[in-house]
């Protein structure tokens, strides 16, 4: 993302913010075996089981339309209905695998073959591209117009997230479609899933390459078609991952050169004197220097694993730390609770607490925690593993664990109750990224998805 000035599509572009019937959760990381963990005892499970019953009931809340199915986003609270972003799937998938499941690994694969029939089943188009997020299931929109159909409409088409505008196609949600289908390939050996892995690199390489002076691939069309000027930091770190994969699943060289150009790209964004990376360009010419967000610090180590960038770790934990707590201004955490993690951006800090991020929401906490954020720092400290990453990364998950056992109560999916103390939300309080967008305390696939990753110390953008 490349500051206020850029598109609002994004994947993180949220203009609203139990487990279902027969829904069996997937079991934490370890070498206890599967077990189904329903319904009220799912509160007194671990951390990580907990989690994932939460995954597996964003997945299931859909019964009666039909098999083929994506995740929810977020609980219904959120106001977005049954949107399912592609992003927040493809963690999801990597989330499942990291389970070491039969349960993950076959859920896993049910999400990647719904990616696969999205890409085969758009109602336009027919080139490999997938869309910002879909709908799973029905509900009636806020304007009275019933949407009646789940993941697969009436005609075969996949249910495109028209009601929302999410119909664009970002790189870099395009990028962790890929990563998590080129997993499945890796993990199961099925061709299909490393065929739709390369129909989104080749698509990424059609629409996103340009020979700008900074370089690299920028972000991808709008829901015309159109194609978007700014290029991101967080989508090329992406892509070095997904053409790495790409390059040894495939053995063509030709993936080699584009995974360098994306890397070339993102270490140009490198600010040597404060130890960060730069957001991206608006231009392909000039740096956009503000905001600086979080994932541009954490992604990278995961992605490059370069010793001479790891200070970027430390001056997210330092920079953007922040700690939320009943008596702060705008919080909305319970009296006698606190949470301690990062925010998503600079601005966050600075934000203006006198306004609400946007019409009909609430008021931003300038020390809101952002948990995805959060976890990826988490798993980067893990991976870097300097003296005091583990002990910073174990307070971390620490905070988050508490916030899945202690925020986000009495919330639901597709109308059914969510079990408690299940899922992570994606904020403690409301916050404001700066990116013209804010994360509120509803239950997030996405936030779940990437602690779980934390806590099994997997790493999803290794190539």
């Amino acid at each position: 993302m490349t500051g206020s000035q850029g598109p609002a599509f994004s994947r993180r572009a949220l203009i609203g913010t139990g487990l279902g019937a027969g829904a069996a959760a997937l079991v934490a990381v370890g070498s206890g075996g599967a077990q189904a963990v329903e319904g009220p005892s799912a509160g007194t499970a671990s951390a990580p089981r907990r989690a994932y019953a939460f995954l597996a009931a964003a997945m299931d809340a859909y019964p009666d339309h039909g098999t083929i199915r994506l995740a929810q986003s977020y609980t219904d609270q959120a106001g977005l209905f049954s949107t399912a972003f592609t992003y927040d799937n493809a963690l999801v998938i990597l989330a499942c695998l990291a389970s070491r499941t039969e349960d993950g690994r076959s859920r896993g694969m049910a999400l990647g073959d719904a990616l696969l029939y999205a890409q085969a089943h758009d109602p336009v188009y027919d080139d490999g591209r997938l869309r910002q997020a879909y709908n799973v299931g029905p509900y009636t929109f806020f304007d009275g117009s019933p949407q009646p159909y789940g993941f697969v409409r009436a005609d075969g088409t996949a249910n495109i997230g028209s009601q929302f505008g999410f119909t664009g196609t970002a790189v870099g949600d395009m990028a962790w479609a890929g990563i998590a289908l080129s997993a499945l390939a890796r993990r199961t050996g099925e061709r299909r899933f490393l065929t739709g892995a390369v129909r989104i690199g080749e698509w990424i390489e059609r629409v996103g390459r340009t020979e700008e002076p900074l370089g690299g691939y920028k972000f991808g069309v709008n829901a015309a078609d159109e194609k978007l000027p700014p290029t991101s930091t967080e989508h090329n770190t992406d892509l070095v991952c997904l053409f790495g994969r790409l390059a040894r699943l495939t053995g063509d060289r030709v993936w080699r050169e584009r995974r360098e150009r994306a890397e070339a790209f993102v270490r140009n964004m490198w600010e040597p004197d404060g130890g960060f990376f730069y957001t991206g360009t608006n231009d392909g010419v000039t740096i956009n220097k503000s905001p600086i967000p979080e994932d541009t610090q954490t992604w990278t180590h995961l992605a490059l694993a370069s010793p001479a960038h790891s200070r970027s770790l430390d001056w997210a934990a330092t920079e953007l730390a922040v700690l939320d707590t009943a008596d702060r201004r705008n919080s909305t955490v319970p009296a006698g609770q606190s949470y301690e993690g990062v925010t998503f951006s600079s601005a966050g800090l600075l934000a203006n607490e006198d306004a609400p991020i946007a019409e009909f929401q609430p008021k931003p906490d300038r020390n809101g925690v952002w948990f995805e954020g959060t976890a990826h720092l988490a798993l980067a400290l893990r991976d870097r593993h300097a003296p005091g990453d583990e002990a910073r990364a174990r307070r971390l998950i620490a905070s988050i664990e508490r916030a899945q056992d202690l925020l986000g109560r009495g919330q639901t999916l597709g109308g059914g109750a969510v079990a408690e103390k299940s899922g992570v939300v994606s904020a403690s309080s409301p916050l404001d990224t700066g990116f013209g967008f804010g994360y509120y305390p509803y239950r997030h696939a996405g936030a779940t998805a990437w602690y779980l990753l934390a806590a099994a110390r997997a790493n999803p953008l290794r190539a």
